[in-house]
């Protein structure tokens, strides 16, 4: 345990973050032409809710694997505010 909260608490913002992520895939999915904010802050948001989560219940692959997906999204949100201030 790295971060100490309470375990239903942990597990509650797990299944958000797991809810964010999978609500960004269908929607990019499902839209022909996503907004890439809402696509990117949506994985963001999921990623970092489910690193939380890992805080408390350690699993040092999955860890890596949301730190990652946070750096993607984060880069996706900054590429598309770089590119729209450039329109």
């Amino acid at each position: 345990m790295i971060l100490d909260l309470p375990e239903w608490l942990s597990n509650t913002l797990g299944f958000l973050g797991t809810v964010c992520c999978i609500a960004a895939y269908a929607y990019i999915t499902y839209q022909d032409n996503p907004n890439r904010y809402l696509q990117h802050g949506l994985n963001l948001v999921g990623a970092v809710l489910l690193l939380i989560s890992l805080m408390v219940n350690v699993n040092l692959p999955s860890i890596a694997m949301e730190a990652l997906w946070a750096l993607i999204a984060g880069w996706g949100l900054v590429k598309a505010l770089l590119t729209r201030r450039k329109t």
